[in-house]
């Protein structure tokens, strides 16, 4: 698994990149060998110059060894730059195809994740595979390296003496196992709870306002809390396995010490040793235990590692369900024909939709109304093919929406909803947001017909002003104009309206609607509301109960029918329902 998530990162470093980072790490490799040579003159130095009395070799061997020092640090300072500005590489590739992928994720998955869990897949899991290319992976190679040369020199200066040092190697291997084995678990758990504790403040954020209006602040503090101490318990939980395993660590490293000025001090005055070698072995102590001692550490990184990738590789790897077909029609305009052709939609064995059907020409207008919950949004999703249905078939033109191209389907609909969402932009930017060619005298004509213009005039800076995250500062009926502007502004052969005039008062309900019947091009509507006002007009007004359609016809025949339409008519109207006609 590992390897395979190694390899993933490979595969997204572009090629000058990769090269650059084999340099790197054979700059690595050069720098462990470089470690080898002062150890060497120390050897002389000590035995050739102090213990010999000959001062003469002492500044040439002072200066290489300087001049050594200098290259090997200047050299990891070049690799450090090196390797990081690849891992910038690869968080950028990175972070540009995950973005993506989320722009082309269907409706299916944004449904089974949570804000704050893609967020911490995007931020933090992220980060750890930048860690992982800028730190983890020469710090391994480093360690491993540092050993082996420091090992193999020693064994050609006295083999007895490395053979102690090398017993201690399989106790380390069998406690950093046992580590590695409880630690990832470890790691997955508090990844989840991380996840968890971002959610919950995405959550709190985005909902301030409904957490002010019902003064619930104490039970969100009180919330997050119980997330925020269940992030730190897992940390914790890791910290103090780890706390358990490095004093071991530690003990083994104080070890190698010992062993090698008394094991040493015994050579030397056997006759086995020299001073100047016994100083090989305690230059190049460190170089034996600090790749002991920084074991546990990297084995805490690996997993923190291979934790976030697996997360960040299921994000990446994901595939939509809803995909251009390969023998999709394509299809230059669109002319506005609906037709539901018995169509049938569950979700999880949950049937939303039971056999609906009803068509409509091209230019006519369409209404639904019904109860919360009969289906009426999923008539949408369906036409714009957020979701597939189970039976049946939807068509535009004639052709079933299956066999549309996405971009060419959707881009001929343009929608505007009663939950409107903003961007943090100009009132032109949002205006304009589906028809970036739009001049302002066309962003300025939609706002009109939306009736949102005379407001607009009176902001701050007009068109340019900045409207905040989610229309912050507009009031709702505000909002929902700037959206219906902005449906219209994509001259769309299919207008969608879900309940988009219901914060608007009826004098400016009236204006919208009459702008609506005198769009300066071709549109077929297709309403959801529950005001009769709204819908009365329409070419064909459907009713929709517990996902089926039990009424439908023009506003007079529905009144004929004494049914849900009729009742729902007496009392917006106030009419005595025996009166009602």
């Amino acid at each position: 698994m590992l390897l395979k998530q190694i390899k993933w990162l490979w595969e997204n470093m572009d090629a000058p990149y990769r090269r650059r980072h084999i340099i790197a790490l054979c700059i690595c490799v050069f720098s462990c060998i470089l470690l080898l040579v002062n150890p060497a003159l120390s050897r002389r130095l000590i035995d050739d110059v102090i213990m010999a009395g000959n001062p003469d070799p002492l500044i040439p061997i002072l200066s290489v060894m300087l001049a050594i020092k200098l290259g090997r640090e200047g050299s990891r300072y070049l690799m450090v730059i090196m390797m990081e500005t690849d891992s910038q590489n690869v968080i950028f590739n990175l972070r540009r195809r995950l973005f993506e992928k989320l722009q082309y994720s269907d409706m299916r998955f944004y449904d089974s994740h949570r804000t704050g869990d893609l967020m911490t897949r995007m931020s933090a899991d992220l980060d750890w595979c930048r860690h992982f290319t800028s730190y983890i992976d020469y710090r391994i190679i480093d360690a491993v390296c540092t050993f082996l040369f420091a090992m193999i020199y020693l064994v050609t200066v006295n083999w007895k003496l490395t053979l102690l040092l090398v017993v201690i190697t399989p106790i380390l291997l069998l406690i950093t196992k046992f580590f590695s084995k409880h630690v990832r678990p470890r790691f997955v758990f508090m990844r989840e709870k991380l996840s968890e504790m971002n959610t919950a403040a995405q959550e709190n954020i985005a909902g301030n306002r409904v957490i002010k209006a019902f003064a619930r602040e104490e039970y969100e503090k009180e919330r997050f809390e119980e997330k925020n101490r269940a992030f730190m318990d897992s940390h914790l939980r890791i910290n103090k396995l780890w706390l358990t395993f490095f004093p071991m660590i530690e003990f083994l490293v104080n070890g190698i010490q010992l062993v090698t000025v008394f094991v040493g001090g015994l050579l030397i005055i056997r006759g086995e040793l020299t001073p100047g070698q016994l100083a090989i072995f305690t230059g190049l102590n460190w170089a034996v235990s600090n790749p002991m001692r920084e074991l546990g550490n990297l084995i805490n990184d690996l997993h923190r590692f291979s934790t976030s990738a697996a997360k960040v590789m299921e994000l990446y790897y994901s595939k939509p369900e809803i995909l251009d077909d390969p023998e999709a029609e394509d299809h230059e305009h669109m002319e506005g024909g609906i037709e539901f052709d018995r169509v049938s939609f569950n979700i999880d064995s949950k049937e939303i939709l039971t056999d609906v059907s009803f068509s409509v020409k091209p230019g006519q207008t369409v209404a639904v109304m019904g109860p919360t919950g009969s289906g009426k949004t999923t008539l949408i999703h369906l036409l714009a093919r957020f979701y597939d249905v189970t039976d049946g078939a939807v068509r535009v033109d004639g052709c079933d929406v299956r066999q549309w191209k996405l971009h060419q389907l959707r881009g001929g609909i343009g929608t505007a909803t009663q939950d409107v969402f903003l961007f943090s932009d100009t009132v032109e930017g949002n205006v304009a947001f589906g028809n970036q060619d739009l001049t302002m005298d066309e962003v300025k004509d939609f706002a009109r017909r939306a009736d949102a213009a005379e407001f607009i005039d009176r902001l701050p800076e007009g068109y340019d002003t900045i409207i905040g995250e989610r229309g912050v500062g507009l009031s709702g009926g505000q909002r929902q104009r700037i959206a219906l502007a902005r449906a219209l502004a994509v001259r769309p052969s299919i207008l969608i309206m879900d309940d988009t005039t219901s914060a608007v008062d009826s004098e400016t309900e009236q204006y919208i609607q009459d702008q609506l019947r005198h769009l300066p091009f071709p549109c077929t509507k297709f309403i959801i509301a529950q005001r009769i006002s709204s819908m009365r007009d329409a070419d064909l007004i459907l009713v929709l109960q517990d996902g089926k359609i039990t009424e439908q016809g023009t506003h007079r025949e529905l009144l004929e029918k004494r049914g849900y339409y009729w009742q729902t008519y007496c009392l917006q109207y106030g009419v005595p329902m025996q009166e009602a006609v």
